[in-house]
């Protein structure tokens, strides 16, 4: 694995790099960075090549200075790839990750492949995420909105592994999948910034979601770029049923439940996730 530190759009990234063959940019969710993917990137490095950051706010990169939602990481993302003289390539994303492939892939589609998507909010959701069922599992998300927050959790090394390992664990169906990595979670979490720079998403998302669970989110331009989705069967977070209105956000769309997985399938399932991929990039000739 190489790291670099890449200078784009006012800031240094880290980007972890892998593999050699076509670009895949692969983007981290909420509360995860580069180390994410490292075992999807050993299963792949051997067919594509791989480009993990750490988005504005998470791991080794520079923290902004307030709020910082999907389209300022989308405008990130592309400069880094201007950065690394990326022209073209296949995104990879989860979570966060997802919600910032969406600007992205309306800013620039000529230079996207295609979208490979896990789990992640799209405007399709709609008032189903503040249904009474559905708020005790995302309380973090306004928690992450008070200015304590960071402190709270950063109190001690033990706190933030509680609090860190807390959604790692509960939201994994296969709950095991980052016991080996954990620690460094923690450790990552803790570096200067971190826990505000990951909340900072969540302030910035903020009146977008509340407008979505409103059903008041504006009408956005379809996607046209080709997109491959897994949804996560037992997802405590994201219910499968809300696959159900894709087809209105993607209109090439290949959609399909990933069975025995939770919220984070490339850690759950990397040898089935790995596969899922590289087919999907086949398939579209990003190979």
């Amino acid at each position: 694995m190489e790291h670099l530190t890449v200078k784009a759009n006012g800031a240094a990234f880290h980007v972890a790099r892998i593999g050699a063959g076509k670009p895949l940019l692969l983007l981290h969710g909420w509360p995860e960075f580069w180390l994410t993917w490292e075992p999807v990137m050993a299963r792949l490095a051997n067919r594509f090549a791989l480009t993990a950051p750490d988005l504005r706010g998470f791991g080794d990169s520079d923290k902004p200075d307030g709020p910082y939602g999907p389209e300022q990481h989308a405008d990130d993302m592309l400069a880094l790839m201007d950065a690394l003289g990326i022209e073209r390539a296949g995104v990879v994303g989860h979570d966060v990750g997802g919600a910032v492939m969406q600007p992205l892939a309306r800013k620039a589609p000529a230079r996207i492949a295609g979208l490979f998507l896990f789990d992640f909010v799209y405007p399709g959701i709609g008032p189903r995420m503040a249904a009474p069922d559905r708020l005790n599992h995302i309380w973090y998300q306004s928690f992450h909105q008070m200015e304590m927050a960071p402190k709270l959790v950063g109190a001690t090394r033990e706190s933030c592994r509680l609090y860190i390992g807390h959604f790692l664990k509960n939201w994994s169906h296969r709950q095991d999948a980052f016991d080996d990595v954990v620690d460094a979670f923690t450790d990552n979490f803790l570096k200067a910034g971190n826990l505000a720079g990951g909340f900072a998403h969540y302030r910035a998302a903020h009146a977008a979601r509340v407008k979505m669970m409103q059903g008041e989110a504006p009408s956005l331009p379809a996607i046209t770029v080709p997109t491959c989705i897994r949804w996560a069967e037992h997802d405590p977070l994201f219910p499968y049923a809300w696959t159900d209105r894709l087809g209105a956000t993607f209109t090439e769309l290949d959609l399909k439940m990933f069975e025995g997985v939770g919220h984070f399938p490339h850690r759950e399932a990397p040898d089935r996730a790995s596969l899922e991929i590289s087919t999907f990039f086949s398939r579209i000739g990003w190979i």
